[in-house]
């Protein structure tokens, strides 16, 4: 019981941490961080597994090997049950708007891939943490009952031990996925390919030749790309060019709000296919090799 309500305590700290990481995440850009600070949501949530893993997981835990080694004996386990049973029924409530919401964006993922690839950390977070919290009362609940009809109070201690393995492998698992996050991570294939093809749409760039992506928050990704261009176009025809490309990866993908775009002269020989920029470049091309862009038959036709 006491371990559930250190966790219901924290729970609440950490919805307020990941609101207050999305409202810094806004502030604008200043001289020193040029590029926002849309990572700070990934900071923050981040320190929700800190706090998940410490608080929850850890206390949890110590609870539950005193009451193994130093059994209490309970003395309302009908109040404790009923409780159990109130929280149980509002934490289920509180799982089910995080999963309607998280069905929302997740589209055709399975909740794994889910969980492991969204770039936006509050729904992952909140949706590990429900399950967490309805998993440990329902582990209290177990052992509540088994301590109640045994008389062996260490059932109860077994419970909230559980609980703070639960709660532990959980902040593991989102520490790891924030790690990542703040590390930096690319676009999605599918947005990389959406703007390869946004690029090569147009007669003006024959291909590009290497494509780098980042999360630089959960809403802007940053694209720097080098792109094939002719020889003996002009200065202002590949300025023209650029900008052109440039309105076209915004369109197809608005995420994409800082975009550095280099023109270069496209050399086979020259390509490092060990680049994991030219990888992206070379993996975003292929699904489209079968039925090609207007803009890519208009470039092969001359």
């Amino acid at each position: 019981m006491l371990a559930e309500s250190v966790h219901s305590v924290a729970d609440s700290g950490n919805q307020l941490l990941l609101l207050l990481g999305r409202s810094r995440a806004r502030r604008e850009e200043t001289e020193q961080h040029q590029f926002g600070f849309g990572q700070e949501r990934y900071f923050y949530a981040f320190l929700v597994a800190t706090v998940l893993f410490t608080v929850g997981a850890l206390f949890s835990g110590y609870e539950g090997i005193e009451r193994i080694m130093h059994p209490h004996s309970l003395t309302s386990p009908v109040v404790a049950l009923v409780v159990l049973g109130i929280a149980i029924a509002l934490e289920s409530f509180s799982l089910r708007t995080a999963v309607t919401e998280s069905n929302r964006t997740r589209g055709r993922a399975g909740w794994r891939s889910f969980i492991r690839h969204a770039k936006a950390p509050e729904l992952p977070a909140v949706l590990l943490e429900d399950v967490a919290a309805l998993t440990g009362l329902l582990l209290a609940l177990i052992g509540v009952i088994l301590a109640w009809l045994t008389h062996d109070d260490r059932y109860d201690g077994a419970g909230s031990l559980a609980i703070g393995v639960l709660l532990g492998c959980v902040a593991v698992v989102l520490a790891i996925e924030m790690k990542s996050l703040l590390i930096g991570e690319a676009a999605s294939p599918g947005a990389e390919a959406a703007i390869v093809a946004a690029i090569e749409a147009g007669p003006e760039v024959d291909r590009v030749i290497h494509l780098r992506t980042l999360h630089i928050g959960p809403e802007t990704v940053l694209v720097a790309a080098k792109i094939g261009v002719r020889h003996d176009d002009s200065a202002a025809g590949i300025a023209a060019g650029i900008d052109a490309a440039e309105r076209r990866i915004r369109a197809a993908v608005p995420v994409a709000k800082l975009i550095f775009l280099e023109p270069d002269i496209y050399q086979a020989g020259r390509a490092d296919v060990s680049d994991p920029a030219v990888k992206a470049a070379r993996r975003s091309l292929r699904p489209r090799r079968r039925g090609m862009l207007p803009g890519a038959r208009r470039r092969q036709a001359g």
